[in-house]
């Protein structure tokens, strides 16, 4: 048993060294220098960051014309009929262009109080990731999570691209909070988040190194 332990202590060191450098559960945030149109003023989720890449959700950005109900109709989810009868958690669900990986798909980010085994992916700081249907079934139902967002598409790095960029000057980064995930003023999220590292607009320089 104490050789067990031991190793059991050895690997949790091992791994809390694996994962230090790498930013998942934590915001990036573009800097304004940034010259991919896609990403000008964003702010980014990182939901999963490692030695094969990275992937985040941007929080900041509205998918355009499009709202939760609809898109429950759309996905066949509910019939068009029970929209009146949608719970009003439902109704408050807010629909992002997360990205522009695989445009087509949904993923919710979402509280740690709603979990699907073998589907949900927690992250950090209560802060989940669910990709199926069955928690979009959920929420039309009101059983869903208290705060949720729905995200069509994902940002997406190769191994050592998110690396290269942040070295270029291309992202600062804070720590996340739900009111930048699931706030509703999308407007406001970019300002806070470089409020929250002490950093104005005025502030900062496109030349690398001197951010």
């Amino acid at each position: 048993m104490k050789a067990a332990r031991k190793t059991a202590k050895t690997r949790d060191s091992e791994d809390h060294e694996t994962r230090r450098g790498y930013l998942d559960g934590q915001m990036l945030i573009a800097m304004p220098s940034m010259r991919d149109e896609r990403f000008a003023r964003s702010l980014i989720y990182v939901c999963a960051h490692s030695s094969e890449g990275a992937m985040g959700i941007i929080v900041n950005q509205p998918a355009p014309n499009i709202n939760f109900a609809d898109l429950l109709v759309q996905l066949e989810v509910i019939p068009a009929s029970d929209l009146i009868i949608l719970p009003p958690r439902a109704g408050s669900v807010k629909v992002l262009r997360g990205g522009p990986v695989e445009t087509g798909r949904g993923f919710v980010l979402h509280s740690a109080d709603f979990f699907i085994e073998n589907s949900t992916l927690p992250i950090d700081d209560g802060i989940c990731l669910t990709a199926t249907l069955d928690i979009l079934k959920a929420i039309a139902r009101g059983d869903g999570p208290l705060s949720a967002v729905l995200a069509l598409g994902y940002a997406g790095w190769a191994p050592g691209q998110l690396e290269t960029e942040i070295q270029a000057n291309g992202w600062l980064h804070c720590t996340a909070d739900s009111d930048l995930i699931f706030g509703a003023d999308n407007d406001r999220k970019y300002d806070r988040a470089l409020e929250k590292i002490g950093i104005h607009l005025g502030m900062l320089s496109s030349e690398a190194g001197h951010a």
